[in-house]
């Protein structure tokens, strides 16, 4: 899919203290970006930022980091959580004040290829990948966010008993996943063909906002939950 440029895309997000200027530089440094030692969880693709904000208000305990590669999209999460948004083909006007912008988020605008770039080994506790580009040519898999070319990167940062959690509608994709996990060395967890109907998994969800437009239509989500192998 074809993202549509936004022009001031690159001037808000440079200028935003909510993004991270250098990622790169911050490697093995994260401590001292957030002030303190919590945990560190990302999620890989944000979007539009809806999930993990909201992880960010329920857990001051642990620090959140949003990657996404689309300044176009980045846009969305930044004027949101700073009170601004911006009609189609209207100028932005400011809304009501930003409502409690976590101290423990910060977003990053990068490829995801690139982080054992950005984390040091270990230094990430959690990952999030919730409705990730299926790719769905073949020649594309390893450009697929839970594809064991990905899995070795998420190796190199992750703490050994940390945990990947996978969000999607896309059946085969999940397929796909299921099927890189063991080949890859990671172990699988726990996994559901049909989060929604599942009323103990869902006690703690946090909806995307594609989540709650495919939950809407009645579209299974799937979900799972990886760790590497012992």
């Amino acid at each position: 899919m074809r993202l549509r440029n936004i022009p001031r895309a690159n001037d808000v997000i440079a200028s935003s203290p909510l993004v991270i200027q250098d990622p790169k530089a911050q490697r093995g440094q994260w401590k001292e970006v957030f002030g303190n030692d919590h945990p560190i969880h990302i999620e890989v693709g944000m979007g539009k930022g809806r999930f993990i904000t909201e992880l960010a208000r329920k857990h001051p305990e642990i620090n959140y980091i949003g990657i996404e590669r689309y300044t176009s999209v980045l846009l969305r999460a930044v004027e949101k959580l700073q009170g601004k948004e911006q009609a189609e083909g209207q100028e932005a006007e400011i809304k009501e004040a930003a409502a409690d912008i976590p101290e423990n988020l910060y977003f990053i605008c990068m490829d995801a290829t690139e982080l054992p770039e950005v984390f040091a080994p270990e230094e990430v506790a959690r990952i999030y990948l919730n409705f990730s580009d299926p790719w769905p040519k073949d020649r594309h898999a390893k450009r697929r966010l839970p594809s064991r070319q990905f899995l070795a990167r998420y190796d190199q940062i992750l703490k050994k008993d940390g945990t990947i959690e996978f969000k999607t509608d896309n059946r085969g994709l999940f397929d796909f996943a299921l099927e890189e996990i063991e080949p890859a060395g990671w172990r699988l967890l726990m996994h559901t063909f049909d989060l929604h109907a599942d009323a103990e998994l869902m006690k703690d969800n946090i909806m995307t906002e594609y989540e709650e437009k495919f939950a809407s239509k009645g579209n299974p989500i799937c979900k799972m939950v990886i760790d590497r192998e012992r």
